[in-house]
């Protein structure tokens, strides 16, 4: 089976998060300290469309996947759920660059672990729920798990591909029988038209 090539863009993308998320930190840091954070800024806004066109490339190739049966519904839900917390976190990064959220410059820890202060146990805004299936997986385990998945959808297609196969032949072989039916259904008759005509002509005799 080929590599699971929307997997791996997928983890890329992800990274692709983490490093504007620490940039956008280190934009802050700059700022705080009275430096330059042009350059780092041109290079966020770069990478924040960048980012952008990934996650909608990825909605794109899945889309069709799902459409074309490429891979099994649970799985395309799954992998739906994973794009949507990525345009999640896109969103956030944007506000976060932009400045459009009530805490304009988070510290680095905020960004790690959900910028609660302290309060309560850390939760992580950049990390997306995943089912407890591929939880604490690594992407070899993870790119694993799906191409056995495939592979179980493909051996399921080839089985109804031959059930499909049988029952067109019984079609057909049904078919031939009712014509050969019909044929000698339509000799039969033509044999008891001409009984019944000889027999009426020698009845006017």
């Amino acid at each position: 089976m080929s590599q699971d090539f929307w997997l791996q863009n997928y983890d890329a993308a992800c990274r692709m998060a983490q490093e504007i998320a620490e940039h956008i930190h280190e934009r802050n840091r700059l700022q705080r300290t009275g430096g330059n954070p042009a350059k780092l800024n041109m290079t966020l806004r770069a990478s924040l469309q960048k980012l952008k066109q990934n996650i909608a490339q990825l909605r794109d190739t899945l889309n069709r996947a799902a459409v074309q049966r490429q891979i099994m519904q649970a799985e395309a839900d799954r992998r739906q759920n994973l794009v949507d917390d990525l345009a999640t976190r896109e969103t956030r990064l944007n506000a976060s660059f932009k400045g459009d959220i009530s805490e304009a410059e988070p510290a680095r820890s905020s960004l790690m672990t959900g910028g609660n202060g302290g309060s309560g146990p850390a939760v992580n805004p950049w990390l997306i729920n995943e089912s407890e299936e591929t939880r604490g997986l690594g992407f070899g385990e993870i790119k694993h798990q799906q191409q056995q998945i495939i592979e179980a959808q493909d051996a399921g297609l080839d089985a109804l591909a031959a059930v499909i196969s049988r029952q067109k032949q019984m079609g057909q072989e049904i078919g031939n029988e009712l014509e050969e039916q019909n044929d000698a259904i339509k000799h039969l008759i033509g044999i008891l038209a001409a009984q019944a005509a000889v027999l009426l002509s020698g009845s006017w005799l």
